[in-house]
């Protein structure tokens, strides 16, 4: 498949809930990214927190059902500090995984998780986030097509 022939590119969000007056809003901005770059959002699975979004991509990056199929996921969320070091260790195996994840089943998982060691008001600030990850996971299948 060339290039130009390339279909819609159909993106997995993987939305955490926790901190969720911050993740809604990282979501809308990751879907209108996504229609702005010519990509749909066909799948969205929503976790309690990002500790558990690796089950979630799992399921969606091995799904053999061509309605339920993605070209790549995106997670979508945020790693606020609390007084120990638990953020940190959260997002060392969040981003662990995801990758093995993604290098196992050959298509593309992005990182629109910020943090660890931020705060409140910077994780707001980081909204955006989501928009680069959106924008990472395009270019990979596009990039990845032979």
């Amino acid at each position: 498949m060339e290039k130009e022939d390339l279909e819609e590119i159909k993106l997995g969000f993987v939305v955490s809930e926790f901190h969720r007056d911050i993740t809604h809003q990282m979501e809308i901005l990751g879907r209108e990214h996504a229609a702005f770059l010519g990509a749909k959002v066909t799948r969205t699975l929503y976790t309690p927190g990002t500790f558990d979004m690796p089950l979630a991509v799992k399921k969606m990056v091995s799904e053999n059902d061509k309605e339920k199929e993605v070209d790549a996921v995106v997670t979508l969320g945020c790693i606020i500090e609390g007084t120990t070091e638990h953020d940190e260790m959260i997002a060392s195996q969040l981003t662990r995984k995801i990758m093995d994840l993604s290098l196992e089943y050959g298509k593309p998982v992005t990182l629109g998780v910020s943090g660890p060691g931020m705060t409140r008001l910077e994780a707001q600030e980081r909204i955006d986030y989501a928009k680069r990850a959106v924008e990472a996971a395009v270019k990979m299948v596009q990039r990845l097509v032979v």
